[in-house]
């Protein structure tokens, strides 16, 4: 253990020096984001070729270290590696004497609160719970974005200011998260965020299939704007043949989405069917068109209507608006 004084909180001078413990996209913008305030970071770990280029292009000069040794030189020290190895990682760098007392260490999970620091905060630590509501790229571009980002914080009431200056300092707006409400607002944000780009992927590979040349300049409009719409009306800005009920025209999707992209079944079908059921409580779908709608969800197809959702007797897509 090192035997270098660490001061109590009280007496802890206002610029920090600043450890990285796992390069990855997270770690080097945050520690790049508190030097621009002030602070002095001064070691960082990583483990891949990929994290230690990224370490060195964004925390020039700032030497890479074993993770104990980034503990040792480090006032402040941000854990940011994967949420399943972050328990570990904590309770082992407890174990071998690497945490110090009075040391604020920072983990930037989703999922977890202070609780999985507790064999640090058993050490002397001081535990904060920081994590940036933003996807992260790994370049420099990263810490421009933190500013006006939403954390999500938890912490012991007695370092609740000590958080909330740190966020702000790394140009973020606190918010402040309970221990127990950790997973779900995680799975909040994992839903938003992770499953939209799985969902804009997925659209511009079916864009390209249906020989659109730039499926990137048609969608960003459009997807720009039901995001803006979406977070201003909530379920009242839906729209589309699920909340209008055109069943016949889903059906036709999935019978296409079967023939050139069967992956996208399964995602389709359990996106329409949220769909229905918010379209559905928000009155925006009439229950003598849901029935339909739901039995072709369901697989039964469409009444009056071929299997490949158009009309049975006119051989034409049944899609008036």
């Amino acid at each position: 253990m090192s035997t270098v004084h660490q001061p109590d909180l009280k007496d802890r001078p206002a610029r920090l020096t600043v450890g990285v413990v796992g390069a990855g996209r997270v770690g080097p913008a945050l520690a790049a984001s508190l030097q621009l305030a002030g602070h002095r970071p001064v070691a960082v770990s990583g483990v891949s070729d990929a994290s230690r280029r990224r370490a060195e292009a964004m925390l020039p000069d700032v030497p890479l270290v074993p993770p104990a040794e980034v503990l040792q030189r480090a006032d402040l020290v941000l854990l940011t590696v994967p949420d399943d190895a972050l328990p570990g990682l904590v309770a082992g760098l407890a174990e071998t004497g690497a945490v110090r007392p009075g040391q604020l260490l920072v983990h930037t999970s989703g999922r977890y609160g202070v609780k999985v620091l507790a064999p640090a905060l058993r050490a002397g630590a001081l535990p904060l719970a920081l994590h940036p509501a933003m996807t992260f790229t790994g370049t420099p571009v990263d810490v421009q974005r933190l500013a006006g980002c939403s954390f999500g914080v938890t912490a012991p009431e007695e370092l609740r200011l000590a958080a909330e200056a740190l966020v702000i300092e790394m140009g973020g707006e606190p918010e402040w998260i309970s221990e127990e409400n950790r997973p779900l607002y995680h799975a909040a944000l994992a839903l938003g965020s992770n499953h939209l780009v799985t969902l804009v992927a997925q659209a511009m590979e079916l864009l390209r299939t249906a020989g659109v040349g730039a499926p990137d300049r048609m969608l960003g409009p459009l997807l720009g704007a039901a995001l803006d719409n979406a977070l201003r009306s909530g379920d009242a800005a839906l729209t589309g043949p699920v909340a209008r009920g055109d069943a016949g025209t889903v059906a036709a999707h999935v019978t296409e989405l079967r023939k050139h992209a069967p992956q996208t079944v399964a995602g389709y079908l359990a996106m329409a069917r949220a769909t229905a059921d918010r379209a559905l409580a928000a009155g925006l779908l009439k229950a003598e068109l849901a029935e339909d709608l739901l039995g072709v969800l369901a697989g039964e197809g469409h009444p009056d209507r071929g299997d490949d959702g158009t009309d049975g007797t006119t051989g034409t897509e049944g899609n008036d608006r």
